[in-house]
């Protein structure tokens, strides 16, 4: 097995627990804008992926009447208040906690804008569980592909030596692009079929993460 130099974690839905304030979010959003789809959080984690604009698209908005753009921005002045009383997903401690232990470098990889990124990492007291927060510079989400691939070959990281821990599909593809091994959690905004159609192992929670990047 190759060394485990850096694990590249993913922020929302893996190691920040607020899929629940995302599908508040969503209901909101659908019936400010007069749209009649409410989704529980099944009916979320099945329309929820990356780009965010064809989410949008599943989930009903019409573009041509509502730009995606200013849906987007409504949808962060909703998430942002609401995000603040979220938690981390269960498990995401333990597995924290086991990396650390390790000596093994911690990364967080996000579609967050950046300064949203880093201060809700502050304002969970985890600034100090990682050596660099890698987020996006605006509100639209789209690919963490360039950000992490930059962000490797600036680091001197080996593709062989990381692996990429995520709760999507796209963390799946991202992973598959930086040339890193990925481990989803069935605990975040997708469902497990999604997640393990992409053929990466997928644990019930975060706490599943170490033993299955030991595995190699």
């Amino acid at each position: 097995m190759k060394q485990l130099d850096v694990v590249l974690w993913d922020w929302n839905g893996t190691l920040l627990d607020d899929v629940q304030v995302c599908v508040d979010c969503l209901n909101r959003l659908m019936r400010e804008f007069g749209y009649p789809q409410q989704y529980d959080l099944a009916g979320y984690r099945e329309v929820f992926g990356f780009p965010i604009q064809e989410y949008y698209a599943r989930a009903g908005f019409d573009f041509s009447k509502d730009s995606f753009e200013t849906l987007a921005a409504r949808y962060m002045e909703l998430y942002l208040p609401a995000a603040e009383r979220c938690g981390l997903v269960p498990g995401a401690k333990q597995a924290l906690a086991a990396f650390r232990a390790q000596g093994i470098r911690q990364v967080i990889l996000s579609a967050s804008p950046i300064e949203t990124l880093r201060r809700q990492v502050a304002e969970r007291g985890l600034t100090g569980s990682f050596s660099e927060l890698l987020g996006l510079s605006d509100i639209y989400a789209k690919s963490k592909v360039q950000l992490g691939l930059s962000w490797m070959q600036k680091a001197g990281i080996a593709p062989e030596n990381a692996v990429m821990l995520g709760d999507s599909v796209h963390d799946a593809e991202v992973a598959a692009a930086l040339g890193v091994r990925c481990i989803l959690s069935a605990a975040g905004h997708q469902t497990r079929a999604a997640l393990e159609s992409t053929g990466c192992p997928v644990a019930d929670t975060p706490a599943g993460f170490p033993a299955l990047a030991a595995q190699g």
